[in-house]
């Protein structure tokens, strides 16, 4: 009993100090969950610009895609719950986990919001073909970018009266080199003959509306995803990013519009992210990207 004890305060401790250093390395959520730490970084002054225009200089959360982490529940012990329910696994499954019964399927257990994409009826075998081959399909998995909106909101931002660059971190578990974009933001139009070119983060032009940083991209090949599970996108695709600064936050929010495969435009979940002003932070270098697995692939478990 007394060692049951000891576990249970001792898990309590680590379970609350997990929390405090996620909490203030500003990981807890960066969504609509963002309680008290959001207040606090949106009553420190919005810094601007000579111009006027707020300023979005900086390494913002902790870059990259996905959408944040998985959401949790807590029970009245302080145990994490997850937002789907538990279910049995089969006998003849291997390493089942707790919380689901696919056998360790990170394209599965990964998927961390229900806000989706709607695809018109013709498309849905295709993308239920892609999403159960996620493994030889996806492509990531052939080293190519992860392109606009999949690559997430940039680590760093440096800008300028006349362009924005936005530096991107290494994807997922480095597979993916760092990537960079130059946006100018004085309101041109799209340049008619680099328009009529395909890119993996398309062609982007940005103006300001009021304190909102508006960049639209169009000219996108069809090679990338919107995001796991299979969700593709044609070659007509076209992308709105807004990025507002309140405070020592930056506000992500980006619309999807792909009239060739969807049923209406995909507005994501906006993402909030804290401003990291420590001196020593810095984009790790990304590792080369080789595929070594395609040809080795022999079951339908995804990583």
């Amino acid at each position: 009993m007394r060692r049951r004890v000891i576990y249970i305060c001792v898990t309590a401790c680590v379970a609350l100090a997990v929390a405090s250093f996620a909490l203030a390395q500003g990981r807890g959520g960066g969504g609509a969950r963002g309680g008290g730490a959001g207040a606090s970084e949106a009553s420190v002054a919005t810094p601007r610009t000579a111009d006027g225009h707020p300023d979005l200089s900086g390494m913002w959360g902790g870059g990259g895609g996905g959408g944040g982490n998985r959401e949790f529940e807590v029970d009245a012990q302080g145990n994490a719950l997850d937002i789907f329910p538990s279910r049995r696994c089969g006998p003849t499954q291997v390493k089942c986990s707790e919380y689901t019964n696919q056998s360790y399927d990170g394209e599965f257990t990964a998927r961390m919001n229900a806000n989706r994409p709607l695809y018109k009826p013709e498309y849905w075998d295709k993308l239920q073909y892609l999403d159960m081959n996620t493994n030889k399909e996806d492509p990531i998995f052939a080293c190519q970018p992860l392109g606009v909106p999949r690559v997430g909101p940039p680590a760093r931002i440096l800008q300028t009266a006349n362009d924005v660059v936005f530096l991107y971190a290494a994807g997922g578990a480095s597979t993916q080199p760092a990537e960079y974009r130059i946006i100018p933001t004085d309101g041109r139009p799209f340049d008619k003959i680099r328009s009529q070119d395909v890119y993996f983060y398309g062609l982007s032009v940005g103006h300001w509306e009021g304190d909102t940083l508006v960049i639209k991209a169009i000219a996108f090949n069809d090679l990338t995803w919107l995001d796991k599970g299979g969700l593709f996108h044609s070659d007509k695709m076209t992308a709105t990013e807004r990025f507002t600064r309140e405070g020592n936050a930056l506000v992500y929010d980006v619309t999807v519009e792909d009239p060739e495969v969807l049923l209406e435009p995909w507005h994501m979940t906006p993402r909030r992210l804290r401003l990291n002003a420590s001196p020593e932070a810095f984009l790790p270098e990304g590792l080369p990207c080789k595929d070594y697995d395609h040809d080795n692939m022999v079951t339908q478990i995804r990583h």
